[in-house]
């Protein structure tokens, strides 16, 4: 009886090793012709890409693509600002420009992305010789956006009549001081700033022309054409 159990028991093992090997044989061709080229898979493609379930997988996957998402679209901004012909650093060219006395001499000013805005920087000197440093964060969309740093002024606004040229608009107290256009010349290697305005004192009572130290100059219409090289 035992080598009759041993005989069963061996016959049903090869019975099983058979079994499988004609699974094996059923599957693979199945997977080997999904994936082989020139073959197309009935299976649906949500279902071909998302064959993992493990959730830390489809989690990483996701955080991947939104990445990437962003990588694209902040390329896309760079790449855009980057084309600008406005953006960069400007060197005043002070033996190509006129200002009216008493007023405020720009001598460097630098325009930047910042994320989907523009930062534009302006360094100078006020009539008095003093230093002058502010600083503007916005879109060239006609709206009015902050001004830090400068006592005569608390909002700028910039729109875009072409590819190179700008108007804007300097406000203090909400009451428009200055008005000018930029134009970035045709090779791109220098630009005329064309400003307008009359000295006087804003709405909050304060000077919002560095001119205004001088009780002659009160009042007094300005026009400025300060030229800039592209550094």
């Amino acid at each position: 009886m035992t080598h009759l159990n041993l005989a069963m028991k061996c016959q049903l093992r090869m019975k099983n090793v058979r079994r499988d090997e004609q699974r094996g044989q059923s599957v693979k061709p199945a997977i080997t012709n999904r994936l082989r080229p020139g073959k197309v898979s009935h299976l649906p493609v949500r279902k071909i890409l998302t064959g993992n379930q493990n959730p830390v997988f489809i989690g990483h996957m996701k955080t991947k693509t939104i990445g990437l998402t962003l990588a694209i679209s902040f390329l896309a901004g760079a790449s855009c600002f980057a084309a600008d012909p406005q953006m960069g650093h400007w060197m005043l060219n002070e033996a190509k420009s006129k200002f009216t006395p008493g007023t405020v001499k720009n001598t460097m000013v630098a325009y930047e992305a910042a994320g989907n805005n523009v930062k534009v920087t302006v360094d100078g000197v006020d009539p008095k010789g003093k230093s002058t440093h502010n600083e503007w964060t916005g879109k060239f969309d006609g709206k009015d956006y902050p001004v830090t740093g400068d006592p005569t002024s608390d909002a700028r606004s910039y729109t875009k009549v072409d590819a190179r040229t700008l108007d804007f608009t300097i406000k203090k107290g909400g009451k428009i001081t200055i008005t000018g256009r930029v134009v970035v010349a045709a090779d791109g290697k220098s630009r005329t700033v064309t400003t307008s305005g009359t000295t006087g004192t804003a709405s909050t009572g304060r000077a919002w022309q560095r001119a205004d130290f001088l009780d002659k100059e009160r009042g007094k219409k300005f026009k400025n054409i300060a030229v800039f090289d592209k550094q």
